[in-house]
């Protein structure tokens, strides 16, 4: 195998873990129109801050940030140090850092390993503007408004695990830079030979490659952090839990994701498809790894849970499927990983 495909959901309760852009006095949360209905969503972007922020939680340092350029120019930026060897984000999240000229050397960029889809409300929903005063202290009251909302937000994702801790060198016509350490940066090249990385052909690419004692410790921070998902906006006036109510992940040989229509919405809510599952499974026999895992909080709509393991009763019988918390199912997988059981996902997939 070399991916691990899946679909995580977020059930918001009476939240607004990510706003839109503010309307006079009123904070909007992001939705899109989808056949003429509203769909809240967070975006990827703070999805995946969430998980950074949940990394240094564990203690792994994140990457400085650098802010460039003033105020008033347009041209301003923020960078990190996009140094994938010293930091796990760089190396799992991607960067790009232009460089004051086009085809600068100092232009570096690294597209993310860990791809990950919107997270949008399975089922249209109507946010809820809330109206509200401070008048503590002051002579004339100001009003202000900010949207919340209910929903179950689901989206898919791609952890392409061969790619983490790999690092291709651009050839002279500038081919692998979407994953590349250029010639240029030879400090970085000699800390990777420093930890023991060394050089390959990767999918037809000149590459540097640390250990995959590494790369399956950075696995495994990913899928550790998902596990203890928080964060979002307006957590003092609207907490809530962001671990994932509902997970789904297979290890996958290609580059798709044959979990989208398995957990998916309708006009009354949330549908958890076990045919579907069943039927995608079948269409891509020999391209994926036993189990399928499944994380299912308790509690979270046990109706559809019941459903769903009597349509895969067979398969959670024989153990193709599982069925767990999926706090549980997460750090499982990542603690296999750490242990070296699944040191072959790290490479593609011989076809």
């Amino acid at each position: 195998m070399a991916y691990l495909a899946g679909k995580m959901l977020v059930s918001v309760e009476a939240g607004a873990p990510n706003n839109g852009k503010g309307e006079d006095t009123t904070a909007r949360v992001k939705y899109a129109t989808v056949r003429g209905r509203r769909h809240p969503y967070v975006s990827a972007q703070a999805v995946r801050r969430w998980i950074r922020d949940g990394m240094v939680e564990r203690g792994v340092p994140a990457s400085p940030v650098t802010r460039v350029g003033k105020a008033q120019n347009r041209a301003q930026k923020a960078n990190t140090d996009a140094d994938p060897i010293t930091y796990a984000d760089d190396d799992l999240f991607g960067y790009m850092r232009a460089g004051a000229k086009k085809d600068d050397a100092a232009t570096t960029l690294r597209d993310s390993p860990f791809m990950l889809g919107t997270l949008m409300s399975v089922a249209p929903m109507h946010p809820t503007e809330d109206f509200g005063v401070m008048s503590r202290g002051v002579s004339e009251p100001v009003l202000h408004g900010h949207e919340f909302y209910t929903a179950d937000l689901a989206a898919p994702f791609l952890l392409d695990l061969p790619r983490i801790g790999t690092f291709t060198l651009p050839n002279s016509d500038g081919v692998g830079r979407p994953n590349y350490l250029s010639q240029e940066q030879a400090l970085q090249v000699a800390q990777a030979a420093a930890l023991g990385a060394g050089t390959e052909v990767f999918r037809g690419q000149g590459a540097v490659r640390l250990p995959v004692e590494q790369r399956r410790h950075r696995a495994a921070l990913l899928l550790e952090a998902i596990a203890q998902l928080s964060g979002g906006a307006k957590q003092a006036l609207h907490y809530g839990d962001r671990v994932p109510s509902l997970i789904v992940m297979v290890p996958f040989k290609g580059g798709v994701n044959p979990l989208a229509h398995v957990i998916a919405g309708d006009e009354d809510g949330l549908v958890v498809r076990g045919d579907v599952l069943r039927k995608e499974l079948a269409a891509w026999d020999g391209e994926w790894e036993p189990p399928v895992r499944v994380g299912w909080r308790p509690g979270f709509r046990d109706d559809l849970r019941v459903d769903f393991e009597k349509v895969c009763a067979q398969e959670i019988a024989d153990g193709t499927v599982v069925v767990d918390h999926p706090r549980t199912v997460l750090l499982g997988l990542a603690s296999e990983m750490r242990d070296g059981a699944w040191d072959a996902w790290f490479d593609d997939a011989a076809r």
